[in-house]
């Protein structure tokens, strides 16, 4: 049986329309989780969004509609992105759903029979925006409003709450820092997190008073849980927690949850803690990857410069946007794009090297030998270097991405292209079809394999516009990690009928919109 892999997104907050940080996240959650299918690894990857909490109640009486309404139609705009961003998740969860809210109850039972609850009252600073408690340490004043460490206001909240025992997990959480170097990556995440917990830890007020819109806490009226509790519960709803049937016996723990460098503490401190305290094995790792900006700067809606994903793959295509997020930015890192970056690099790198190449060789085929598969003809020593320089750009690239160094991964992908290029501008098979046609079959026949090896090896991060271009050459069938280096097929593809017809360029070229190059 397969070995599984189980990769979760953070669940999106829906009290605004999904922006293209989401999408980076979405986008770069598939591109990993594609490549462990290739891998021959039986993945579960669950997304969703998140929608109890104050800031819904608080965005819904604004629009004066019902909270349930708000989060229906809400959640279905992040559910549309990821279909619309070609999204291969196998669970998308509501944190709304009946199952969810059982889910999380058992985790609540479970850390209140390890005696990690107990009731008190609440007074300190609280973030709405963030959904997160705040010591007085970490607050920052500007023009008289305090600020929590990420910029959002904060106030003053007293209720009655339940409590969690962080404080109880302090060292435990250390030795399984220490003892787990990778389980919080990148190096910088890691550090800022092992500052966090040796500054000394305090308990969590885990749940509200204040609003209902939430899970509810099981004995106790009037809580509802808080919203951090209940969010991070998704990732064991996910696999039919607390039934702890197949599906938890096989995915959990969680190969990799992937978030965004700002809840990093939630997923690393308290998370963790949590499960501790529940007696469940922690996930083997979390991501922080960094923020998208625009041209450098924040995305935030009072510069007004939130951009619409969904627009931007209907400008320029759901490949050459995916293509470009995962090339650009170095992935845990900040990054940032503009519509400049994306026709330059789409153009310079998709449609002119590996689609170019593509288009004029099957074109070629097509037009002087009737579509048929090239034979082995005359082969030369600088064939076997092409094919040996495309195997090692393809390795790469797997090493890469099973690091988690997408970006890497794809520089790497992109030398074999190039080497691809040099070698048919050198050999020339247009002249040798009149000097040389033996030659010239094995040109085009090493073209036709390497194009092929670098096809299959690119399908995680453009998967219709690499399928595509499998369709062309007649491997319609293994695509996996597997395939790349089987040469078999070529054969086995000769003795049949199969053409190549005249193909239409898979990567279009960009033009830059009128408003953006002004």
């Amino acid at each position: 049986m397969a070995e599984p892999f189980y990769i979760t997104t953070a669940i999106s907050y829906p009290n605004g329309r999904p922006h293209i940080g989401h999408a980076y996240e979405a986008i770069a959650a598939d591109a990993i989780a594609r490549f462990q299918r290739q891998a021959g690894r039986d993945v579960r990857f669950q997304t969703g969004t998140d929608e109890h909490g104050l800031k819904m109640v608080q965005t819904a009486r604004e629009r004066g509609v019902d909270t349930r309404a708000l989060a229906d139609e809400m959640s279905g705009h992040f559910h549309d992105m990821d279909n619309r961003l070609n999204i291969s998740y196998d669970h998308f969860i509501r944190t709304v759903e009946p199952d969810h809210h059982e889910a999380s109850a058992a985790l609540w039972r479970a850390m209140e029979a390890a005696g990690d609850l107990y009731l008190d009252r609440y007074e300190g600073w609280y973030s709405v925006r963030d959904e997160a408690f705040y010591t007085e340490a970490e607050l920052t004043e500007t023009d008289g409003v305090k600020l929590s460490p990420q910029g959002t206001p904060v106030e003053w909240t007293a209720e009655e709450t339940w409590f969690f025992r962080l404080s109880k997990y302090e060292q435990p959480l250390l030795d399984h820092y220490a003892a787990n170097p990778d389980f919080i990556r990148p190096e910088a995440r890691r550090n800022e997190v092992l500052r966090f917990v040796e500054g000394g830890l305090t308990d969590l007020s885990v749940s509200r008073t204040s609003f209902d819109w939430g899970v509810k806490v099981p004995g106790s009226p009037g809580h509802v849980m808080y919203v951090w509790v209940d969010a991070l519960a998704n990732y064991l709803t996910g696999v039919d927690y607390p039934a702890r049937g197949e599906a938890f016996e096989r995915y959990w723990p969680a190969d990799l949850h992937l978030i965004g460098k700002d809840i990093v503490r939630f997923h690393a401190v308290y998370w963790p803690a949590f499960l501790m305290s529940a007696g469940l094995p922690l996930p083997r790792q979390v991501f922080g990857h960094g923020f998208l900006l625009h041209r450098g700067e924040k995305m935030s809606k009072s510069l007004g410069n939130v951009v619409d994903p969904i627009g931007l793959a209907d400008r320029y295509g759901v490949d050459a946007l995916r293509y470009f997020l995962l090339r650009e930015v170095s992935f845990g890192q900040d990054g940032s794009w503009s519509a400049e970056a994306i026709v330059s690099r789409a153009n310079a790198e998709l449609a002119n090297a590996f689609g170019n190449l593509a288009q004029r060789t099957l074109s070629f085929i097509a037009k002087n030998l009737d579509g048929a598969l090239p034979e082995r003809g005359r082969a030369a020593d600088i064939d076997g270097v092409l094919i040996e320089e495309v195997t090692v750009a393809c390795a790469g690239f797997k090493a890469a991405f099973d690091d988690l160094a997408l970006n890497h991964g794809i520089e790497m992908w992109l030398g074999g292209v190039f080497a691809c290029n040099a070698y048919i501008d050198a050999e020339a098979p247009w002249s040798l079809r009149k000097t040389d046609p033996e030659r010239m079959h094995a040109v085009l026949r090493t073209l036709v394999r390497a194009i092929r090896m670098l096809a299959i090896t690119i399908l995680p991060v453009v998967p219709d516009a690499a399928a595509k271009v499998l369709d062309q050459v007649g491997a319609e069938d293994a695509r996996d990690h597997a395939a790349v280096d089987d040469d078999g097929w070529y054969d086995t593809l000769a003795a049949t009928d199969f053409r190549i017809v005249a193909p239409t360029p898979v990567f279009p070229r960009l033009e830059l919109p009128a408003a953006e190059a002004a």
